[in-house]
Order: C-alpha cells, then sequence, then structure tokens
C-alpha cells in the first residue's frame, strides 16, 4: 500500500499540471468560442484519440508489460520486444496514414456537417509517426518502472506543449483551437524524443534489427486489446454526441461536454496510478493469491480518493463551472450526479479489467469493450430521447455497471488463467 501510495503521489503532480493545462485550455476555448466551440472540440479529441489509439495499439500494453517482465539491469532482454513492437508501429502508419487522409473530407461532413475541416483530419494522420514516439518513450519509461524520470518528462512536455495550444487558440480561435488538439500529441512526441535522445535504451542497435516471429506475434493480442480500446469507447463518444447534436443541439451539447471534461481531468489521477503502478505490478503477479491481494492493496487507496475527489466535485460543482468554463456554462452543473457517480463504478471496473490487459487475454476483454460501448451507444440514444441530456449521463452510469459486474465475473469466475494457479 505504501508503494501505490507513493507513486500515485508522484504521479498525481504530473496528472495535477495536466489538469491545469487542460482546464486553462478548456477556459480559453470558453472564452473565444462558448459551448459550441466546446463541443466541436470534443469530436476532434475522439479524432485524435481513435487514431493515436489505433498507431499505438503495438506499444503501450505490450512494451510495459516485456519491459517490466525482461529487464534485469541488461536491456538486451528487452530488445526482441521492443523490436516486433517497433515492427507493428510501422505496418500501422503505413496503413492508416493514406485510409485517413483519403477518407478525410467524408470524416470532417460526418464530424462537423462540413468538409470545411477535412485538413484536420489530414493533419493529425500525418502527426502520427511523431505522436508514436512520446509514447513508446513513456511506455519505457513506465515498464523500468522510473516514475521520477516519467512525472518530470511529462511535465516538460505539458507545459510546452500547452503553452503553444492556448497561443493558437487566442491568435486563431476555432481554427487555432482545433488544430492545437490536432496537433498537442505530436508536439508532446517531439519534446519527449529531445529530452530522451541521450537515453541508452533508445540506441538503434536495441531497436533495428531481426525480428523474432514468436515475440512478433506475441504482441498481436495486445494489439487487438488495444485496437479495441482506441475504437470503442471514442467511437461511442463520437455517436452519441451526434446522437445529442440532432437532439438537443450543439449548445446543450456543449455544457455535457464540459461535464465530461471535468470527469476526465480528475479520472486522469487514477488513471495515470493504475497504469504506472498497478499494471506493471500485475504483470510480475504468478498466482491467483498475489492478484487478488494487488487488486485489494489498491483498492483500498483507488476507491476512498475517488469518492472523495468526486464528491468535492459535486458540493462544489457551481464554482468549478465558473472558475474552468464562463457563464454560458451553467446549465452543465444539473449535468454532474449521475457523472460522477458512473466515475466511481468506472474505477472499480478498472481494477478488475486491468488483469485482462496484463496478461494479454484478449478474448474477454475484446468482448467486454465491445459489448460496453455497444450497451452505452444503445442505451444513449433511447435515453436522450426521453430525457434529454441527462439520458447521455444515464446511460454512462449504466453501462459501466454493466462493465463492472462482467469484469468482476471474469477475474473471479471465468478466465482460465494459464499462469496464476
Amino acid at each position: 500500500m505504501k508503494k501505490i501510495l507513493s507513486v500515485t503521489t508522484f504521479t498525481g503532480m504530473l496528472t495535477l499540471l495536466r489538469m491545469a493545462a487542460g482546464f486553462l485550455m478548456a477556459k480559453v476555448i470558453a472564452i473565444y468560442l462558448g459551448p459550441t466551440g466546446m463541443a466541436m472540440l470534443g469530436q476532434v479529441q475522439n479524432i485524435v484519440a481513435i487514431l493515436n489509439g489505433l498507431i499505438t495499439a503495438p506499444v503501450s500494453p505490450a512494451l510495459i508489460r516485456y519491459t517490466a517482465e525482461n529487464f534485469d539491469g541488461s536491456y538486451l532482454k528487452c530488445s526482441p520486444w521492443w523490436r516486433a513492437s517497433l515492427g507493428w508501429v510501422l505496418i500501422f502508419i503505413l496503413i492508416l496514414i493514406p485510409i485517413f487522409y483519403l477518407l478525410s473530407d467524408i470524416l470532417s461532413l460526418w464530424l462537423f456537417g462540413s468538409e470545411q475541416y477535412s485538413y484536420l483530419i489530414k493533419i493529425i494522420a500525418l502527426c502520427l509517426p511523431i505522436s508514436v514516439v512520446g509514447i513508446i518513450i513513456n511506455a519505457i519509461n513506465n515498464g523500468l518502472q522510473r516514475y521520477k524520470k516519467y512525472v518530470i518528462l511529462g511535465m516538460i512536455s505539458v507545459i510546452i506543449s500547452t503553452s503553444v495550444m492556448v497561443l493558437l487558440v487566442i491568435y486563431k480561435n476555432v481554427d487555432g483551437a482545433l488544430l492545437a488538439i490536432s496537433i498537442q500529441n505530436a508536439i508532446i512526441g517531439f519534446i519527449l524524443l529531445m529530452l530522451s535522445i541521450n537515453e541508452p535504451w533508445l540506441k538503434f542497435k536495441y531497436w533495428i534489427g531481426k525480428i523474432n516471429k514468436t515475440d512478433f506475434l506475441s504482441i498481436l493480442r495486445y494489439i487487438l486489446m488495444a485496437l479495441t480500446s482506441a475504437l470503442a469507447l471514442p467511437t461511442a463518444l463520437l455517436l452519441l454526441r451526434n446522437t445529442l447534436i440532432a437532439n438537443v443541439g450543439w449548445d446543450i451539447t456543449g455544457q455535457w461536454q464540459a461535464v465530461w471534461k471535468i470527469s476526465d481531468a480528475y479520472l486522469a489521477v487514477m488513471t495515470l496510478a493504475l497504469s504506472t503502478y498497478y499494471l506493471p505490478i500485475l504483470s510480475k503477479t504468478n498466482t491467483l493469491k498475489e492478484l487478488k491481494h494487488e487488486i485489494k492493496s489498491v483498492a483500498k487507496v483507488i476507491i476512498p480518493i475517488t469518492i472523495i475527489l468526486s464528491s468535492i466535485i459535486y458540493i462544489f460543482r457551481e464554482f468549478i463551472i465558473r472558475l474552468l468554463f464562463t457563464d454560458t456554462f451553467n446549465e452543465a452543473e444539473s449535468l454532474f450526479l449521475l457523472q460522477l457517480i458512473g466515475d466511481n463504478i468506472k474505477i472499480v471496473a478498472w481494477l478488475y479489467a486491468y488483469p485482462l490487459i496484463a496478461y494479454g487475454i484478449a478474448k474477454w476483454y475484446i468482448i467486454a469493450e465491445i459489448v460496453f460501448a455497444i450497451i452505452f451507444v444503445c442505451l444513449g440514444h433511447f435515453f436522450v430521447l426521453y430525457y434529454g441530456v441527462d439520458g447521455a449521463n444515464l446511460a454512462y452510469l449504466c453501462a459501466y455497471i454493466f462493465y463492472l459486474i462482467f469484469t468482476f465475473i471474469l477475474v473471479n469466475k471465468v478466465i482460465p488463467y494459464s499462469k496464476l494457479r
């Protein structure tokens, strides 16, 4: 428990900085663009999430696991997995960039009702190679459990990238805001590369060379899981946001997006701790008893923190809205309760979903993610028709209740752990 508290506190500093940066961006966008701009921002963010999720599918979970498992003071044992991951990344880049470049007009029309913003899709696609560099660097530092370096590099990249983004919004308004979100990950990737260029593990000999077929195929299950995550929730949010726009308009959808952004920001404290500490630790467990011990230990810390943070946000929601946005977002105050309850259920569910990632149990993880997304979208469409914008938050809560029940059953009853007894 002491270690998870230490990691949570340490990574919490990075998360707080990211939250401050995110809220600064939100404030600037709220002032210059209003609720409609916030809704448009959400659309671009989901496209960025999908594309970056696709391109980093072979990288993050697999690199974290195999680096944590194999590093014993020498990078040579990790090198086969690093080469295999990089091989998959190159394949994805060669496939995805042309596809999204050619489909940019269609995607712009679907997202914004106009082909005017097709250039953003092209920019996002062309930025993918440098974006993935940042993901690789973070994954390696995470797998090596170098939390201090991970946090310091993260802080520097956040400060620089946020400064660039704020300037774009101020000087270019809507176009600047959308462009800023489109290139954010590329900026971070470039900064991390410059700061890590002399790292010994970044030498070509560890990344370039013959790829073992077994290692190459072993990463495939992580790719399938990451692809599912990259597509499921962001796509569900795009569809749900389109439903909201069609039924309640861009302005009210922007109010909902503001609440979602606040939710994302404070949950980042939990998710960063889980991905930084929990995932590498789970990868090292060898018995079912050890697994359950880790789940309980982390739950004792993560769940109370989530409850406290969500309660504070609910109590001070009126002040938070005025601080982070503007008076035009007043209607967002009524949208917090169901969202925050859903957030708490979500964190508990993730405690049981992460073992599926750690052990590469692709089949059940993919089923859980896809079914969750389908339930979220279907309930969202139905509830929005009857309850308006509140229906979106109700769908979120119900979908995560299902996800929690499903992942709990998988961890305790269904999964035939090959390496756990």
